[in-house]
């Protein structure tokens, strides 16, 4: 299976040190990178330039023609190679999974039957899954970034591709210190990056692992036919956003008060918090709507709050207001519902 994509935009923006990580593997196995860089357009000039940056394309071209020439998926990183069409095997082994969790558990066991050079696990603690990268022997200095980046993108990939669901990430670690494109890292993970981190990994809502896969036996046939689109940055469907603009309505009401700056709680743009909904059928008011909703009921069931405190508590500025929706909420007013013990 070819890599992902780093970065989808048309421009180029994909770091040129990605680049010479390949150009490394071939000099590992003693051969020329000259047909490959030539089939990705990349001129020896360019190659050497400080900061210089390819397309999503290009790096696409080259990484799977150096894939198939070299027989190694993983381009050198590691004291054995992994032949083309290993982690076509990972993804067969983990299809059948009932859920995400389980499938993420069994590519990690599987991944260690393939090299020991790494260990990758999966912890869940306080709401928040992680994967991590343990190095259990240093890897080379020529590969270590590329290496480390790349098999989490591989794994994000599978997982957004399996539930059919982007998986917003909470932050990405590093145990390096920031690159000198290091602006290319909020664009391949997480606007929150955190680098010279004890270990690589990625954090995202635990609720994903209970997801079931969305793919069977000819999607994966499909997929791996072409496996070099598989991005985290195609699925803009994200199946918990919802579920996650709720609760911050709830649990942060007093910073959530705008589009703009509940998109910022969410590290997504506020067109992007709202194109998502809407595929998701709802828009950021009805959820507004629902929330103030349930909040208010509640606390003219539990509490003996004044209208206009409940009316202020869940986000109206006048008792007025709240009182005119309440009603169509519910076809009572307030104080009625109250009364009556509804």
């Amino acid at each position: 299976m070819s890599p992902p994509s780093f970065l989808r935009p048309a421009r180029a923006v994909t770091p040129m040190a990605f680049v010479r990580a390949i150009v490394q593997g071939y000099e590992r196995y003693g051969m020329d990178p000259a047909e490959a860089l030539k089939a990705a357009q990349i001129t020896p000039r360019e190659l050497a330039r400080p900061g210089a940056r390819v397309t999503a394309a290009q790096f696409e071209v080259l990484s799977g023609h150096a894939m198939q020439e070299l027989d190694d998926e993983t381009l050198g990183w590691f004291s054995r190679r992994l032949p083309w069409g290993t982690y076509g095997l990972l993804c067969r082994a983990s299809l059948s999974s009932p859920d995400l969790g389980v499938a993420i558990k069994r590519w990690c066991r599987h991944h260690r039957l393939l090299t020991e050079d790494i260990g990758l696990s999966l912890e869940v603690a306080g709401g928040m899954a992680t994967l991590r990268i343990a190095e259990n022997v240093p890897l080379d200095d020529a590969f270590r970034e590329f290496c480390l980046v790349t098999t989490l993108r591989f794994v994000h990939g599978y997982m957004c591709w399996a539930i059919d669901s982007r998986i917003s990430l909470r932050h990405a670690s590093f145990p390096f210190a920031a690159p000198p494109h290091s602006d290319a890292y909020p664009l391949m993970f997480t606007p929150d990056v955190r680098f010279d981190a004890p270990q690589a990994g990625i954090s995202f809502d635990e609720r994903y692992l209970a997801l079931p896969l969305q793919r069977d036996e000819r999607a994966l046939r499909a997929m791996l036919r072409r496996a070099l689109p598989l991005t985290i940055l195609q699925y803009r469907r994200d199946r918990l956003l919802g579920q996650r603009v709720r609760e911050l309505l709830r649990s942060r009401a007093s910073e959530a008060t705008t589009a703009e700056a509940l998109a910022g709680l969410l590290n997504v743009s506020s067109r992007t918090l709202h194109r998502q909904l809407h595929e998701e059928g709802t828009s950021l008011q009805v959820l507004k709507n629902e929330v103030r909703h349930e909040m208010a009921v509640d606390l003219l069931r539990r509490t003996t709050r004044p209208v206009k405190q409940v009316a202020l508590a869940v986000g109206f500025r006048n008792e007025k207001s709240f009182s005119r929706a309440f009603l169509q909420w519910t076809g009572h007013a307030p104080r009625d519902f109250r009364q009556q013990g509804l």
